[in-house]
């Protein structure tokens, strides 16, 4: 079972809306992609984990990594290595 969490944007200025030219439900999806795409980038979440915080398919989620250049597979050299050797 799924269970989501309404964030509170109250505090946003106007003006920020206005230059970024979103209304609040905009923004609110806006900030959670970016939020899921950062901890994602940081290794604090899966790409699935990442997918659902952003509420988007794991698919549409990695497809926008690339928007923001983040890498869609990251690897610590030890771990590319092994890939290497596997090959």
């Amino acid at each position: 079972m799924s269970r989501t969490m309404d964030v509170m944007l109250n505090d946003v200025p106007q003006e920020s809306l206005l230059a970024l030219k979103l209304n609040h439900d905009e923004f609110a999806s806006s900030l959670r992609m970016a939020a899921a795409m950062k901890y994602y980038e940081m290794g604090r979440l899966s790409s699935g984990a990442a997918a659902r915080l952003a509420g988007v398919p794991r698919t549409v989620f990695l497809a926008h990594l690339a928007d923001y250049g983040i890498d869609t597979f990251q690897l610590t050299e030890d771990q590319l290595r092994r890939e290497a050797r596997l090959v």
